[in-house]
C-alpha cells in the first residue's frame, strides 16, 4: 500500500449519500486524481492517503484511497482554502477570507482554544457564531462516527442523521443497542442494524436479537396502514428475516407479550399482534367515541326546521331529505358522521350547521388533517379552519423527535362543536389525539368521503366508525344542482357505481385523449401541461394550477420519470438558478416539491396570510416551491402553499421529492383546478376503482385522462385493494353488544 500527501485542490465529484469522492490532489510534484470513500473531504485540506494506483479505462491513472488522515493546514493559503471548503456551516469563501485576514497562521489554533473570538469578525453575529461553533465541534466528532459506521455499510447521510439524533455518544448508544438504528433513523433497515449487532457479538438466536426483529417486522407491516399483524403472518415473515426456526419466533412472541413489549389479542377470529402504541390508540378512540356519543350535551333552543328553511331561502337552494337529515342529526346526536361523494352538498351542509350553531351562541371549531384541506374548508365556509395539529397546539418533545400536543384531557378544546372534514385521511394516532382533547358534552361532526383512499398512516378510522354501526351516519347520494352540471362529479359517481365515465361531451369538464403507446402518452401529458392547457385557458398557471396524478412511482409514466422530464421543461437548468443534488434528485430554485413524511421538528415562519407567525411541523403531502439554496449554510428553503417558509438542512432533503407529478395516494385532501391522469396498465393492486375515483375527485375545473380505454375500463371494473388489518370497529361492536353497556 502506497502513501501520498497533498492538498485537496478541487472536488470533481462527491456523492453526499455514500461519501464517494473523485478529487484532484496537489502534491509536491504534480496534480493527481484520487477516488474513494472520504465523506469529510473539502478543498484546502491537507491529507495523508494510503492506497494503490489503478488504471481507469476512461479516465486513466488514479489513486484509489483505502485510508485517509487529515493533516491540519499550516499556511495562510491552505487555512483559507480549508475554511472556504464549506465543511463548517456558516463559513464560506468570503467569511473564510475575513477570518484568515484577521488571525493569519494562528487561525486554527484560535478556533481550537478560543473560537468565540470569531465574533470579532465583521458579519459574524451571535447567531452565526453559534452555528459555526456547533459545526466545528460536531465535525470533529462526526469523523469518528463516520469511520465506525461506514465500515458497516451506513451511508454518509445516515451517519449525519445518527449524529444529529444521538450526538457525540452515538457509537456507545449503538453498541449498547444496534437495533435502535432501524427504529429511529430513516432509511436504515433491520439488515444494517443486524450486521452491526452480529459484528459486536450478538448471537443469531439471542432473545434480544429475535425480539428486536419482531418489533421491526410488526412496525414495517403497520407502515402499510395496518394497526396489527396476524400472528401466523408474523411468525412466517420473522423467521425469513431472522433466519431462525419458527418455534424460536413463537417463543419470543410469547415472551415479548409477557414482558409487555407487544400485545396479543383476538380480533374477529384472528390472533393479532399489536405494536403497543397502536393498540392503546385504538382503545383510546373506542373509549372516547362511546363516551362522547352517549354523554349529555347542551340542548339548543332553535326551531331546526325553520332555520333550515331560512338557510335554503337565503341561498336559493333546496336540500334533499338526506341533507336535511344530516343537519338535524348534527343537533340531536353527540357524534354524527356525514359521508358522500363530490357534488352531494357536504360543504353547504357544513355552512348551514355552522350558521345555526352560531345563531344559538355556541362556539364552533373547524379542523382538517392537512393544510390544503384546512385552507379549502376556510375558503368554502368563510370561517377559519385549522389543521388538526394546529387545533391541538402541536409542539415537540425535548429531543425534538416526538410530537406533543398542548390540548388533551387536561386542557381540552374550548368548543361546543367540533367539525372535522376530509376524515378519510385521519389515521388512528391523529384521531386518538383529537378525541382526547374534546371534552365530554361537546358535539362532534365528522365529514368525509368513505369511497376515497384510506389514510396514509395506520388504521381505517372513518370506515371502521361507519361499519361499527354505533354512531349516527348520514350517507349523501343526491347530487346538488351545481354538481349535476359537472361531468367530473357525474363521472366520479358513475365510476363509483362501476360504470364507465362519459367521455368528451362538448363544453364539459372531463376529457379523454386516446393514446395506446406509452411514449405517446408521456409526450401528450407533457404537451398538455406545458403548452395546450395554459394556451386554452390563460389563468391556468402550468406550475400552480395544473397537477399530474399518476397511479405509480416507477416506470415511464410513474412519477419519478415524469418529474425528471417535467423539471427539464418547466424549470430547466440555468446559470442563474442554484441547485443541489440528493441521491438521484436534483433540487433547483423554483422547483415544485412535496414533503414525503411527517417531520415534527422542522421549524417554520409564515411570510404572509393569517394564522400563527411561527411554529413547528411539516407533514406528509405538504406542497410548495424551492425559494433559495444556501451552499454556505448547507440549507435549502421552501415556501409552502399556506405561506409557511421552512429551512431544510441538507440532511433532511431525503424527505423532499419533486412534485410536478405526484401519486394519487399523495393527492388525498387536495384540490387542484386541473388534473391530468395517465391511464395505462400496471400493478392490479394500484389499478383499481378506488384510486381512479380519488384522482378524478381532486379536480375542481377540469380532468384530462390520457391513455388507453382498456386501462381505464380495467380500473373501473377492478375493486381489489390492499386489505387493512385494524380492530377499531370490532372493539366498538364488542362493547355495544354487551348487555351491561346497553342498559346504562
Amino acid at each position: 500500500m502506497e502513501v501520498i500527501r497533498g492538498i485537496v485542490d478541487t472536488i470533481v465529484y462527491k456523492n453526499d449519500e455514500n461519501g464517494y469522492v473523485v478529487a484532484k490532489i496537489k502534491t509536491d510534484k504534480t496534480l493527481i486524481t484520487i477516488v474513494g470513500v472520504i465523506p469529510y473531504i473539502g478543498e484546502g485540506q491537507n491529507l495523508e492517503l494510503k492506497g494503490d494506483w489503478v488504471l481507469h479505462q476512461q479516465f486513466g491513472r488514479q489513486f484509489k484511497v483505502e485510508e485517509c488522515e487529515e493533516i491540519i493546514p499550516n499556511t495562510v493559503e491552505a487555512i483559507e482554502k480549508y475554511l472556504a471548503s464549506g465543511l463548517i456551516y456558516g463559513i464560506g469563501p468570503i467569511t473564510a477570507k475575513k477570518i484568515v485576514s484577521r488571525f493569519g497562521e494562528k487561525t486554527l489554533e484560535i478556533m481550537d482554544s478560543d473560537i468565540e473570538r470569531l465574533g470579532e469578525i465583521e458579519g459574524i453575529g451571535a447567531k452565526k457564531l453559534d452555528l459555526i461553533i456547533e459545526s466545528y465541534v460536531s465535525q470533529r466528532e462526526l469523523k469518528n462516527i463516520m469511520i465506525f459506521f461506514q465500515a458497516h455499510g451506513v451511508t454518509t447521510n445516515q451517519c449525519i442523521k445518527i449524529y444529529k439524533r444521538f450526538g457525540g455518544n452515538s457509537i456507545n448508544i449503538v453498541k449498547e443497542n444496534p437495533y435502535v438504528l432501524c427504529e429511529e433513523i430513516t432509511g436504515i433497515g433491520f439488515k444494517t442494524s443486524d450486521k452491526i449487532a452480529r459484528s459486536l457479538g450478538i448471537e443469531v438466536d439471542s432473545p434480544f436479537r429475535i425480539q428486536s426483529g419482531l418489533k421491526y417486522v410488526i412496525n414495517d407491516f403497520c407502515a402499510n396502514g395496518n394497526t396489527f399483524m396476524p400472528k401466523e403472518l408474523l411468525i412466517k415473515e420473522s423467521s425469513e428475516v431472522l433466519t431462525v426456526d419458527k418455534s424460536v419466533i413463537e417463543k419470543n412472541i410469547y415472551d415479548s407479550s409477557m414482558d409487555g413489549k407487544i400485545k396479543i389479542d383476538r380480533i374477529n377470529d384472528i390472533e393479532a399482534v399489536f405494536n403497543l402504541y397502536y393498540y392503546y390508540c385504538e382503545l383510546g378512540i373506542t373509549n372516547r367515541i362511546l363516551t362522547l356519543a352517549i354523554s349529555n350535551f347542551q340542548n339548543i333552543n332553535l326551531d331546526l326546521e325553520f332555520e333550515i328553511d331560512t338557510f335554503e331561502s337565503k341561498n336559493d337552494i333546496s336540500f334533499a331529505k338526506s341533507q336535511k337529515d344530516a343537519i338535524v342529526g348534527a343537533f340531536t346526536n353527540g357524534i354524527e358522521i356525514i359521508t358522500g361523494g363530490p357534488g352531494t352538498g357536504k360543504t353547504t351542509i357544513i355552512k348551514c350547521i355552522i350558521e345555526m350553531y352560531e345563531k344559538a351562541g355556541m362556539r364552533v371549531m373547524l379542523g382538517a388533517p392537512t393544510g390544503r384541506a384546512a385552507k379549502r374548508m376556510t375558503e368554502s365556509t368563510g370561517r377559519e379552519a385549522k389543521t388538526i395539529h394546529r387545533l391541538l397546539e402541536m409542539g415537540v418533545s425535548d429531543d425534538e423527535d416526538i410530537s406533543m400536543f398542548s390540548k388533551d384531557e387536561g386542557s381540552p378544546l374550548e368548543a361546543d362543536v367540533v367539525i372535522v372534514d376530509e376524515a378519510s385521511m385521519i389515521d388512528i394516532v391523529l384521531m386518538n389525539n383529537l378525541l382526547k382533547a374534546i371534552k365530554v358534552g361537546t358535539r362532534v361532526i365528522i365529514v368525509g368521503d368513505i369511497d376515497q383512499l384510506p389514510s396514509v398512516g395506520p388504521g381505517n378510522v372513518l370506515a371502521d366508525l361507519i361499519e361499527s354501526e354505533f354512531t349516527k351516519v348520514v350517507r349523501l347520494k343526491e347530487i346538488f344542482r351545481q354538481g349535476r352540471e359537472s361531468l367530473i362529479v357525474t363521472n366520479a359517481h358513475r365510476i363509483n357505481e362501476g360504470e364507465m365515465p362519459l367521455l368528451n361531451e362538448k363544453d364539459k369538464d372531463f376529457f379523454f385523449i386516446k393514446e395506446s403507446e406509452i411514449d405517446l402518452i408521456l409526450s401528450t401529458v407533457i404537451d398538455l401541461i406545458n403548452t395546450r392547457l395554459p394556451k386554452f385557458n390563460k389563468k391556468w398557471d402550468k406550475l400552480k394550477q395544473i397537477q399530474i396524478l399518476s397511479p405509480m412511482k416507477k416506470g415511464v409514466l410513474g412519477i419519478t420519470n415524469l418529474n425528471n422530464k417535467l423539471q427539464e421543461i418547466l424549470n430547466p437548468k440555468s446559470k442563474d438558478k442554484k441547485e443541489k443534488q440528493m441521491k438521484d434528485i436534483i433540487f433547483r430554485v423554483g422547483d415544485k416539491v412535496m414533503q414525503t413524511k411527517n417531520n415534527y421538528s422542522l421549524k417554520w415562519t409564515r411570510i404572509s396570510g393569517f394564522g400563527e407567525n411561527e411554529g413547528v411541523g411539516v407533514f406528509n403531502g405538504d406542497m410548495g416551491f424551492i425559494d433559495s439554496i444556501d451552499e454556505e449554510n448547507r440549507s435549502l428553503s421552501v415556501i409552502f402553499e399556506d405561506e409557511r417558509k421552512v429551512i431544510y438542512d441538507y440532511i433532511f432533503l431525503d424527505e423532499l421529492d419533486l412534485a410536478y407529478a405526484i401519486t394519487i395516494h399523495k393527492s388525498q385532501g387536495s384540490e387542484f383546478p386541473v388534473v391530468i391522469i395517465p391511464s395505462y396498465m400496471g400493478s392490479p393492486l394500484l389499478m383499481n376503482r378506488n384510486l381512479l375515483y380519488t384522482g378524478i375527485t381532486r379536480a375542481k375545473e377540469l380532468v384530462v385522462v390520457v391513455g388507453g380505454i382498456k386501462a381505464l375500463k380495467y380500473m373501473v371494473d377492478n375493486t381489489r385493494s390492499n386489505e387493512r388489518y385494524s380492530s377499531l370497529k370490532w372493539r366498538i361492536k364488542d362493547i355495544i353488544s354487551n348487555d351491561a353497556f346497553m342498559s346504562e
